[in-house]
């Protein structure tokens, strides 16, 4: 709650834009944590997704908005907030703990397909931080690497260069890593087009017809890839990587 009271801090010139019901997002915050607190968490909800409409967004927002979604067994909801949670921050053990208990509530239980080792240990590393910190990472580094290659033009003591040269060459790896993941990350979170089923249960169809043959059955909660869109029909993927259509009034995408 401190690290969101800060962000909200930080971000107060919003307040000037977004004016959300004639109150700050920090009271809105802490009206919702109170709530929360109370077990009102109807009225959490309520006072999160207020500040969430005023444009804010932080992980621990969405965090907290899972939460009271979850507490209210409203598992769609949960899991999409958990889910835009993840986004924002996918290395951050309390989401994804939460996300997984969520996951294991509901009724569909779909093995993924595995993944290559190598395709899942970049992945980890690109998951390590989210696109913004890779982004400051590889700022501090680049700095660091035109220091060193400054100290090797200008230096004239062997040790220095050398100093400089290795230095320099160590952080500029260390750039360009860091550029990689997070170009990677960026790439990754605005191509990756997911979405969570909110019917209690619906049929998967052949094709963007509701009179095409039957594939299978989905329940609210789970978690479908958008392939395609034709009209208001989505092409979907789960993630044994069966694929069908399903209305889009179903699915509210994260």
């Amino acid at each position: 709650m401190n690290r969101l009271r800060f962000l909200l801090l930080v971000a107060g010139f919003c307040i000037l834009v977004f004016g959300v019901s004639g109150q700050e997002p920090q009271q809105l915050i802490e009206d919702g944590n109170r709530a929360y607190s109370d077990g009102l968490y109807t009225d959490a909800a309520a006072l999160y997704n207020q500040v969430v409409e005023s444009g804010f967004e932080a992980p621990e927002l969405y965090y907290n908005l899972g939460n009271s979604y979850f507490k209210l067994n409203d598992l769609p909801n949960a899991i999409l907030w958990y889910e835009r949670a993840k986004r924002l921050d996918p290395a951050n053990e309390n989401i994804n703990f939460n996300l997984n208990v969520a996951n294991s509530k509901i009724s569909d239980k779909i093995d993924p397909l595995p993944l290559l080792f190598y395709i899942r240990w970049y992945r980890g590393l690109v998951e390590l931080f989210p696109v913004n910190t890779w982004a400051v990472q590889t700022i501090f580094f680049l700095i660091f690497t035109l220091a060193f290659i400054t100290l090797y033009f200008i230096s004239t003591r062997l040790i220095l260069r050398k100093t400089g040269f290795w230095a320099g060459i160590l952080f500029l790896l260390l750039t360009l890593f860091t550029l990689l993941f997070s170009i990677s990350g960026y790439i990754h979170m605005k191509t990756l087009h997911e979405a969570i089923v909110f019917d209690p249960t619906i049929t998967v169809k052949s094709s963007p017809d509701k009179s095409s043959i039957d594939i299978f059955v989905l329940h609210e909660g789970t978690k479908v890839q958008l392939l395609d869109k034709i009209g208001t029909w989505y092409e979907v993927r789960i993630a044994n990587g069966s694929v069908g259509w399903l209305p889009g009034e179903a699915l509210e995408e994260v």
